[in-house]
């Protein structure tokens, strides 16, 4: 028998033989839409040739669906992977209890007056540094944000908007003061709380340390043997203004943007340890990946600690007494790989 008549709508004269397109075919002198398989199946009566096609047919199917199942399967599995990598560095971080060394800094920094003196010497033009910052983002971001906010927050968006706008000018003003006015200060608070700590040998690698009849730990630091790890960059300020649209999404958005700068901010805070310890850029990296959870667990309550309005300043410097803590327990532990030791004895 003849095969049914059949008028495609395609442009294509090739297009008529792709599966499996709908085509439309005359079916009892009425139109009746069918697919490009069920048309070709129709000019076949073998039964073996029926099944072949049906089997080709559904293998195409199968096939095509296949790479969708794939790219899901890898997301799933990348997504798990994140997820296990962030369970991890919280763990460990837990575990290290190195979340406390912030709290730590804190009490040590008050009971040790000694180390008041580079506070007190910066404080003055550090207020002034940061009532100018707040006024020129009260000036021009105050009314930007809260248009923004009004969309996120509702009734609300005044508060979070000044409260947001606190928050970013304390921690700009962190970071200007940090590359022009505190970066020695917070040098000699970090070396004279290893003094006062007993690690007097490793701070002598990179700058003169006095005997005990000169004083107290910052009387007894001198000169620099070289210089000192630069903790500003400019990356560090693009980085902080690539994260900072983070805060328009209430709770989850802050909460991200604290955990994304603490991570950044436990090896920097280190930094100086690095530098006494001889650590290359390589062993730098090595080192902290090993105690990821550690350095984030530090720096997140650290991070917290700098952004309050005004106190700012003064936790930038017990920070820097904790971070110096965290380091002399690590020398205490024995924590230094056994190359870095050994380097270190050849230094002496």
């Amino acid at each position: 028998s003849n095969p049914p008549k059949a008028w495609y709508r395609s442009k294509s004269p090739m297009d008529k033989f792709l599966l499996p397109r709908e085509r439309t075919v005359c079916k009892n002198d009425a139109p009746h839409r069918t697919s490009t398989f069920e048309l070709l199946i129709t000019y076949f009566t073998d039964e073996q040739t029926r099944t072949l096609f049906a089997i080709l047919h559904t293998k195409r199917i199968t096939t095509r669906q296949r790479p969708a199942s794939g790219m899901a399967d890898k997301l799933k599995a990348s997504v798990q992977g994140e997820l296990s990598s962030v369970h991890k560095t919280a763990s460990d971080g837990v575990k290290s209890g190195a979340y406390m060394y912030p709290i730590k800094g804190i009490f040590y920094f008050l009971g040790h007056k000694h180390l008041w003196k580079p506070f007190v010497s910066k404080l003055i033009p550090t207020m002034g540094l940061g009532l100018a910052v707040t006024t020129f983002m009260f000036a021009f971001t105050y009314l930007p944000q809260l248009a923004v906010l009004l969309f996120t927050s509702g009734p609300l968006a005044v508060v979070s908007t000044l409260f947001l706008v606190l928050s970013e000018s304390s921690a700009l003003t962190m970071l200007l003061s940090k590359a022009l006015l505190i970066e020695h200060s917070l040098l000699d608070t970090f070396d004279a709380t290893l003094v006062a700590r007993g690690h007097t040998a490793l701070v002598e690698r990179e700058r003169q340390v006095k005997s005990n009849k000169y004083g107290d730990a910052i009387q007894r630091l001198g000169k620099l043997a070289s210089k000192p790890f630069s903790k500003f960059t400019p990356s560090a300020l693009i980085r902080y203004l690539m994260y900072l649209p983070l805060n328009f999404i209430p709770v989850v958005g802050t909460a991200i943007f604290i955990i994304l700068r603490g991570k950044a901010y436990g090896p920097q805070a280190h930094a100086r340890y690095f530098q006494l310890k001889g650590m290359s850029g390589p062993q730098r990296e090595r080192f902290v990946e090993q105690r990821r959870g550690a350095f984030t667990g530090f720096g997140i309550p650290a991070t917290l600690l700098e952004t309050i309005p005004i106190a700012g300043i003064l936790f930038a410097f017990t920070n820097t007494c904790g971070a110096a803590l965290m380091a002399a327990d690590l020398e205490q532990n024995g924590e230094t790989s056994p190359e870095l030791k050994e380097r270190a004895s050849k230094s002496q």
